[in-house]
């Protein structure tokens, strides 16, 4: 079946009359929704889409907004809808499609991210989490560091090393790890903030089956890198409107509050908003790319950008608002399911970003890809590049 604009519209308009969604349960108008292909227009059918445009899917999202149809709660399950599920339809075999793809775009199931390590973070490769074979099934033992949403979690995309007589990027697997393990123990990470977002996760003779392997054994690096780039995609990537994210905040303030201007934050505050609104227009050009194949080296100039804006602006707002800008409502320890930016005070969006150069990649590691991948300089030497991964200084 061809699908346009104009069907797809006819479409979602029948949709919303055999399920008004101020009569249907929620959980029961997203399961429908996936099923009718509506979920996201671009994946296959039978797999919550109609293998539409992606472009189309702004088609879908505007008519069930207007009907106020409940979404899937997008930022609860941002690791699972940005980066697991395009990893599961580029690698995962039919069954893993079928079994994990549903429950993980209607919310049923959270999913976090077990890559990085105390050891292996900028420099992912040398990560050292081992996944055995015994069978038909995988013993998985190690730690990973800075998982993000683990406490809420139900599954893990999970990189692990299975043969250290490689190099290191040779001898990685991808798997799917049951959060519910008993040898999984997740323990929080206090941050800068107050809140504990992050965590450690210790993985002790952890049973993965091999029907939860994502791609060839060995072949890990590669699915990893479908993974990295739609990461920074989401992160980097998002839409919004012109003036939305906190640089309208900071506007906002400015034109609410006379009393606080100075010539020098004027310059400053010109000088972010064109920054920001160029950032938002290449997000535009990003996306439009996306809709004719998969996310490359360009989503982490994107990310590059998003991290240093976020930065910069959050310290001109704390700038701007002097000792108030400095108070913080909530220093208790909590376990935020979501990162709310726009909902906190100045002192919370400063400190928070200060971690957005890190998660995602690294600034440092993203300008290596921007330099390499994207603007074709010479790569930086690596002389551990054919080493056996048990023969590197550790």
């Amino acid at each position: 079946m061809t699908v346009d604009a104009a069907r797809l519209r006819s479409l979602t308009q029948e949709f919303l009359a055999a399920h008004p969604p101020a009569t249907t349960p929620r959980a029961d108008f997203l399961s429908a929704r996936f099923d009718a292909g509506l979920a996201w227009v671009h994946y296959p059918e039978g797999l919550g889409g109609l293998d539409a445009p992606r472009s189309l899917q702004a088609v879908v999202d505007a008519e069930l907004e207007a009907a106020g149809a409940p979404d899937n709660a997008p930022r609860r399950n941002g690791i699972g809808l940005g980066m697991a599920a395009p990893t599961i339809l580029a690698f995962g075999t039919d069954e893993q499609k079928r079994r994990f793809l549903k429950p993980l775009w209607t919310g049923q199931e959270i999913w976090c991210q077990l890559f990085s390590e105390p050891g292996a973070g900028s420099d992912l490769a040398a990560l050292g989490t081992r996944a055995v074979r015994e069978g038909d099934e995988w013993t998985v033992n190690g730690q990973k560091v800075w998982t993000s949403g683990a406490h809420n979690a139900r599954f893990a995309i999970l990189i692990a090393r299975t043969d250290p007589d490689v190099p290191k990027h040779k001898g990685i697997t991808y798997f799917v790890c049951d959060m519910t393990d008993p040898g999984v123990d997740v323990r929080p990470l206090r941050q800068i903030t107050g809140e504990a977002e992050f965590n450690e996760v210790f993985l002790t003779d952890v049973r993965i089956p091999d029907a939860h392997r994502l791609g060839d054994v060995g072949n890990g690096w590669k699915v990893a890198q479908t993974t990295l780039n739609n990461e920074r995609v989401a992160i980097g990537g998002a839409r919004i409107p012109r003036e939305g994210g906190l640089i309208g905040i900071v506007a906002g303030t400015w034109r609410e509050r006379p009393e606080l201007r100075t010539h020098d934050l004027h310059q400053r505050l010109v000088k972010l908003w064109v920054d920001a609104e160029v950032a938002r227009l290449t997000g535009e050009r990003l996306r439009q790319q996306l809709v004719a194949g998969h996310p490359g080296p360009e989503g982490a100039g994107m990310k590059l950008g998003f991290a240093r804006l976020n930065q910069e602006i959050s310290g001109l707002e704390v700038e701007l608002l002097g000792e108030e800008g400095l108070l913080y409502d909530d220093w208790t320890l909590r376990r935020p399911e979501i990162v709310d930016f726009a909902g906190r005070e100045a002192g919370y969006r400063y400190l928070r970003a200060k971690g957005n150069s890190i998660e995602g990649g690294t600034s440092e590691v993203l300008l290596n890809i921007v330099a390499e991948r994207v603007l074709g300089l010479p790569p930086e030497p690596r002389t551990d590049k054919d080493v056996a991964w048990k023969d590197l200084a550790r």
